[in-house]
């Protein structure tokens, strides 16, 4: 039986050799931020109803970043993790109906989305256009 020092195995695996001379790149494939603006509508509900589902939407979603609500609407802004523009929409456009029952969200209906990697929301921020910076960080009436 061989014997393998502890950490050895995993340490082996973990390093890549680069030639003399050669430059390393980033792999294309690594996860990047995205910010996400979700905008959903629907008949009205009591806002009490939709605070809470709001809330518990935050807290079941950590990234959550903030929201703004009235009766009848609400706009979700959030940063996501994800390897491209097409992965962070798919999460963002399977965020509201995956949480409507654990957060009690209403049934409403996603009519608009937004997804711009990091680089464009701080260009549009320091232009003086695109969404204001998400401060205060939490859930608020429109």
């Amino acid at each position: 039986m061989r014997r393998v020092r502890p950490g050895a195995a995993a340490s082996r695996g973990a390093l890549t050799s680069v030639a003399a001379g050669d430059t390393y790149e980033e792999p294309k494939d690594l996860p990047r931020l995205w910010h996400v603006t979700l905008s959903v509508c629907g008949a009205e509900v009591p806002l009490p109803e939709l605070r809470r589902g709001l809330e518990q939407l935050a807290h079941d979603h950590p990234f959550l970043l903030t929201s703004r609500y009235a009766c009848d609407h609400a706009e979700i802004r959030y940063w996501e993790e994800a390897r491209d523009l097409h992965d962070a929409a798919a999460v963002a456009l399977r965020l509201w109906g995956e949480h409507r029952q654990t957060a009690g969200l209403p049934a409403w209906e996603i009519v608009g989305l937004e997804v711009i990697d990091r680089a464009t929301y701080h260009q549009r921020i320091a232009e003086g256009y695109g969404p204001p910076p998400a401060t205060p960080v939490g859930i608020h009436p429109f």
